[in-house]
């Protein structure tokens, strides 16, 4: 079987689907809060364009999909895109990327559908901080979503945590603590400059090194943990004793670009190879010619670059690429 192999030796298995860049919420480090401009929804793939490309694909070895946005559950009947896809032949894992405001009321549609994980992003687990970080979102749903999760059998539930200095990096016990009762895999992330590389972002930027760190003053004992699963670019680690793990995803200070094995399909129809990156292929006139959509993937794979560079960005060194001006609502993340 002919596989989707860059130029790097690495094999490309995962593809990331934005269903929208429409969200509820406008998150401090994903978008401005005034003068987001959103794509007509005419310019969206369909759910039957994007079941296509992932047929053609699941035929080149992807095996796992995620659904990203904006925030994919603005989508309507989102249930109805997983069931098509769940239904390709190949197709064995299906994710979803959410703040978790409008999962609960559709968990069991959603798993009944076929899909399998779920990551929720939660910054904070303080009501007015978390409220100030999204500018606007209500905490309880978001939790309440935790509890659906875990109700409706998804398997790993995930939470990210995007830290960010004097926010929320002074929440990294409490982020901690919920691992040590409940089967959670907390995700610590570096905060990238996706879209918006200024001295802001380098301001708040904290190392997750900074995770260790305040283990060891709690006087918790850490170890290394078996892999969770999808657990893609995270490191896994587990306090001794504790029911759940957390995960390092620390692309600025320790990239992971040498098992990268994502691609990226944006909700407008564009192939991104690398998520930093400005590089795109529109797929959308493609589809329908099973041959044209993968000479697009090969071709986008063919440019794929070995690093993103972020370092560099974080020290204002000369970069080798042009860094996207997509915020990470537009790109999927």
């Amino acid at each position: 079987m002919q596989r989707l192999i860059d130029r790097f030796g690495r094999v490309h298995d995962y593809l990331r689907i934005s269903v929208t860049d429409k969200c509820n919420l406008r998150c401090v480090y994903c978008m401005p809060e005034e003068g987001m401009e959103f794509g007509p929804e005419e310019n969206q793939l369909t759910f039957e364009e994007i079941a296509e490309v992932v047929r053609v694909l699941a035929g080149l070895g992807v095996r796992k999909l995620r659904l990203t946005g904006g925030e994919p559950l603005v989508r309507k009947d989102l249930p109805t895109l997983v069931a098509m896809l769940s239904s390709i032949p190949g197709i064995e894992d299906i994710a979803l990327t959410t703040n978790g405001i409008f999962f609960a009321p559709k968990a069991e549609k959603l798993r009944e559908a076929g899909l399998t994980r779920i990551n929720i992003s939660l910054d904070s687990l303080r009501a007015d901080r978390f409220s100030m970080i999204t500018r606007g979102g209500d905490i309880r749903k978001v939790l309440q979503a935790i509890d659906a999760a875990f109700h409706v059998g998804l398997d790993p539930v995930k939470l990210n945590v995007v830290l960010m200095k004097g926010i929320n990096d002074d929440e990294i016990e409490d982020f901690l603590r919920m691992t040590l009762e409940r089967s959670l895999n907390i995700r610590f992330i570096e905060y990238m400059p996706i879209g918006h590389n200024d001295e802001g972002w380098k301001h708040k930027y904290v190392s997750l090194q900074t995770v260790f760190e305040r283990a060891e003053a709690m006087g918790w004992e850490v170890e290394k943990a078996e892999s969770v699963r999808g657990n893609g670019p995270a490191e896994n680690h587990r306090l001794v004793g504790a029911v759940g793990t957390f995960g390092l995803i620390h692309p600025v200070s320790d990239h992971f670009c040498e098992t990268c094995n994502r691609l990226r399909l944006t909700a407008d129809g564009n192939i991104k190879p690398c998520l930093y990156w400005s590089d795109e292929f529109n797929v959308r006139r493609a589809i329908g010619n099973d041959m044209a959509v993968k000479e697009l993937f090969f071709k986008a794979l063919d440019i794929k670059p070995e690093t993103h560079e972020m370092a560099q960005a974080l020290m204002d060194d000369t970069q080798s690429h042009k860094p996207t001006d997509r915020r990470m609502s537009q790109i999927g993340g």
